[in-house]
């Protein structure tokens, strides 16, 4: 395992469990993380990150009166909010299929299943420091590019112009694995 140092790395914990932000941020600072604040939802999250730099948002899905999913669309639709390619891990007990793909359509990055665990949390921060995804604008979308795997043996009829460019779509399954 390679060795990282978070010192410096600025982390918002988005949930309105106070238990679970005391977990995220006792596994947070065993990490090495100094900086790391927290919100209780998700427009207390929006009020922060338009007056404070981020580095990585760490949300919940279920919150009231702004979920984890309503809060990443403000944050890619740029809403009050400087940054709109800010990685987002969503942390959430939503591990279905469908709630994957809700998360991914509303541009989250990573995805990280309840009950919280270091390794799990470690994996999905060293995914965003070691394999930034691209950003992807369509008229229907803004956010990482849902595609990780490199298909350049793809000549389906889907394939991209760009020879060089990856055409698989998002490992679905790959992702409910990691997130159960």
């Amino acid at each position: 395992m390679d060795t990282y140092d978070f010192s410096r790395l600025t982390v918002l914990l988005v949930d309105d469990n106070i238990h679970i932000r005391r977990l995220a941020r006792t596994i947070l600072t065993a990490f090495g993380c100094r900086n790391i604040s927290a919100a209780e939802n998700g427009e207390a999250a929006l009020t922060y990150l338009s007056q404070y730099p981020v580095d990585v948002m760490i949300a919940d899905w279920q919150m009231e009166p702004m979920d984890g999913i309503e809060l990443t669309r403000a944050v890619r639709r740029g809403d009050g909010v400087p940054n709109p390619y800010l990685p987002i891990i969503m942390l959430t007990g939503h591990t279905t299929r469908s709630s994957i793909l809700a998360a991914r359509e509303a541009g989250v990055t990573e995805y990280l299943a309840k009950p919280i665990t270091p390794k799990g949390l470690l994996s999905r921060l060293q995914m965003v420091i070691e394999n930034p995804r691209p950003f992807v604008r369509t008229p229907q979308f803004f956010g990482p590019d849902r595609r990780r795997k490199d298909s350049s043996f793809y000549q389906g009829p889907e394939r991209r112009e760009d020879e060089n460019a990856s055409t698989d779509l998002f490992e679905i399954d790959d992702q409910a694995e990691d997130a159960a």
